[in-house]
């Protein structure tokens, strides 16, 4: 599996971003899914999953209400809906493919990562 994040960018707070993970590979569709963060100089942290069909969301309690996280089986894409964005949103953006159907906050229980794209969140 190989996972392409794209979509990052500069934009300024109270602003949107829309992210994109592109995969190739069967698994995808039976996968669940997730979005991590990391901001700079701190270590990578859990922002939303998805399950495999799309019907189980979860997400870090800083951006509840914010971030929307979807995916689209067709396409073997996943998004995430970024509003209402935050400097303390900065940070470079990752995809990953959990090893089970449900997907994790553990990042432990992703097997395959995007190599990440830079959102920079502007005061």
């Amino acid at each position: 599996v190989q996972l392409q994040a794209s979509g990052g960018g500069l934009v300024q707070a109270g602003g949107s971003l829309r992210l994109s993970c592109a995969a190739s590979g069967r698994s995808f569709s039976t996968s669940g899914m997730g979005w991590f963060r990391q901001p700079p100089g701190k270590e990578r942290e859990f922002v939303a999953h998805i399950s495999w069909s799309g019907s189980i969301t979860n997400y870090a309690d800083s951006v509840k209400g914010r971030f929307t996280i979807s995916r689209d089986n067709a396409k073997n894409t996943v998004f995430l809906q970024m509003n209402s964005l935050k400097p303390e949103d900065t940070a470079v953006y990752y995809c990953a493919k959990a090893r089970g159907r449900s997907g994790t906050i553990y990042i432990r229980e992703y097997d395959y990562w995007g190599q990440g794209t830079l959102v920079t969140v502007s005061s």
